[in-house]
């Protein structure tokens, strides 16, 4: 499998590389038709380029090869929120997203991914969707340093597209019983860290004050989730089923980016996302706003933030080329 799509990626490569000669050559022939380039030159390029094309199609999949192995880098990401109350100003998450567990990503890369957060010492960790390919039987070994996660609120997953064609219903079950909450278009509320670095609100001396000085962290089913059952149609809204009035802040984990709209007409204020994979390697960063809305960081639609990740894994071939791997820290601050 390996060697499988490491070729995929070295294809990809020729067959852009090699566009991109045809192009040049047709300019070179156009020239050479109105007199400017003469036919030794035109020769010599014609045979240059040819020997050129495999060789950086090579060297473009061993760059990218690195990219896509090394452990991602740590993003950074302040997110400015109207009326933050001053007990969550500073919460913290690190998100993951798109780890894609399957036949190039394993144990040891998942565990080094682990390490990295918990260096973080994040308030809590989301995972934005697109953890594995495969069943659980093949990836359940490779998935499991997840388990030592470590945020002061826990860890909390949202399925992607890829979830469900590998069974999300099995998934879900194994993530849940590996100590993970996944949110199903529902939502958990988070209490802001005490001045001793407990979970309570800090003073907070009436029900209101509680609210809010308390984080509404919610998370729906992937965008296409109904294509597989409709029982499982992603909702914002459903999401915030039954939420108290007076928690303001609200968190939306959502796979895809396209979820954006509907997250900003239920009132969010800030959407994590993945999907993207920021393109991954050219010419494919090309093809992504076809589909979605947003390719990678920060953007805003309305009154809401929605950030981007370029994923912590890779998809198909091991390579990024101008798309590099992350693992964001979001830390909420006052608008």
């Amino acid at each position: 499998q390996w060697l499988g799509l490491m070729a995929m990626g070295w294809f990809s490569s020729m067959a852009v590389t090699t566009l991109l000669r045809d192009v040049a050559l047709l300019v070179v022939w156009l020239l050479r038709m109105s007199g400017h380039v003469t036919p030794e030159l035109m020769s010599d390029l014609t045979r240059w380029s040819a020997i050129a094309v495999p060789l950086m199609a090579t060297a473009s999949s061993l760059i990218g090869f690195f990219n896509a192995r090394r452990t991602a880098r740590v993003v950074r990401i302040d997110v400015p929120i109207t009326d933050l109350p001053k007990a969550l100003r500073g919460f913290t998450i690190a998100q993951l997203s798109d780890l894609h567990v399957g036949p190039t990503i394993r144990h040891g890369y998942i565990q080094r991914i682990v390490d990295r957060v918990n260096r973080l010492e994040a308030d809590a960790v989301a995972i934005t969707g697109d953890l594995v390919d495969g069943d659980v039987p093949t990836l359940q070994r490779h998935i499991a340093p997840l388990t030592g996660l470590k945020a002061r609120h826990g860890t909390f997953v949202v399925t992607g597209n890829h979830e469900y064609y590998a069974g999300a219903t099995a998934w879900v079950a194994e993530l849940r019983r590996m100590g993970l909450r996944v949110l199903q278009n529902e939502h958990v509320l988070l209490a802001a860290r005490g001045s001793h670095g407990d979970l309570t609100a800090q003073g907070a001396q009436t029900d209101d004050e509680a609210d809010a000085a308390t984080l509404l962290l919610a998370g729906v089913n992937d965008f296409n989730a109904a294509h597989f059952d409709q029982a499982q149609a992603s909702d914002p809204l459903t999401a915030l089923s039954g939420a108290p009035p007076g928690v303001t802040t609200r968190i939306l984990l959502a796979h895809q980016p396209r979820s954006a709209a509907a997250a900003s007409a239920a009132g969010f204020q800030l959407q994590l996302s993945g999907h993207t994979h920021g393109g991954q390697f050219f010419p494919w960063n090309f093809f992504v706003p076809l589909q979605q809305p947003y390719v990678s960081g920060l953007h805003r639609l309305d009154a809401m933030w929605i950030y981007i990740s370029r994923g912590t894994g890779y998809w198909g071939p091991p390579k990024r080329i101008g798309a590099p791997s992350e693992i964001t820290l979001v830390r909420l601050v006052s608008a």
